[in-house]
């Protein structure tokens, strides 16, 4: 019973860290507004977690274990190139539109982790990254995208989609789908070899 209460409680207080945080800012958020907010005294916040940053990366991991989980699947659906970089643009978008604020801290804040967090984080995103990348350099063996600077080109990709989070809004007039298929559509145009 005890451990259901505290796995609750625990879950409040990340769920306003992450409003906060994507608010506010890591560094503009205290553990005093976090408890101010959900509506206990600041050192009871520690009976529950063991700091800020803890919080911080506890954010940052889900998101990345999710766009793990989503572009798993993506990468199986096809050989075709083009095929597989909309399916994992749909999966980077519907991961980013199904966590807004925690998108947020994801992108903005995770500079202010500390080791050996930050490495780890790092490396998360540099194999997430490989996944888009050999999309790419197949697609360019294939002689279905341009030879390219695949660098250049990966971050003209992570600007597109990962501003998504910024205007996106659940009732607005596109799906995350129909956003997905948009951003693929203009960024195809660049990428494509024409025959």
């Amino acid at each position: 019973m005890t451990e259901n209460r505290t796995i609750t409680r625990k879950a409040q207080i990340t769920q306003v860290a992450q409003n906060m945080f994507s608010e506010k800012g890591y560094v503009g958020t205290s553990m005093r507004d976090l408890a101010k907010e959900i509506g206990i005294e600041p050192a009871s916040l520690y009976s529950h977690i063991r700091s800020k940053e803890e919080l911080l990366q506890g954010i940052c991991d889900r998101i990345a274990n999710e766009f793990f989980a989503e572009i798993s699947p993506a990468l199986e659906s096809s050989t075709d190139p083009v095929v597989l970089f909309r399916e994992a643009i749909r999966a980077h978008i519907r991961v980013i539109t199904a966590n807004l604020d925690a998108s947020a801290v994801f992108f903005n804040e995770w500079r202010h982790m500390t080791e050996p967090g930050l490495s780890q984080f790092k490396d998360q995103r540099h194999r997430y990254e490989r996944h888009f990348k050999e999309i790419i350099h197949q697609g360019i063996r294939q002689e279905k995208f341009r030879r390219i600077d695949v660098n250049f080109t990966m971050k003209v990709i992570f600007s597109s989609l990962n501003g998504t989070h910024e205007w996106y809004r659940p009732n607005g007039p596109q799906t995350p789908e129909q956003i997905a298929d948009n951003i693929t559509d203009f960024l195809l145009e660049g990428l494509t070899l024409k025959h």
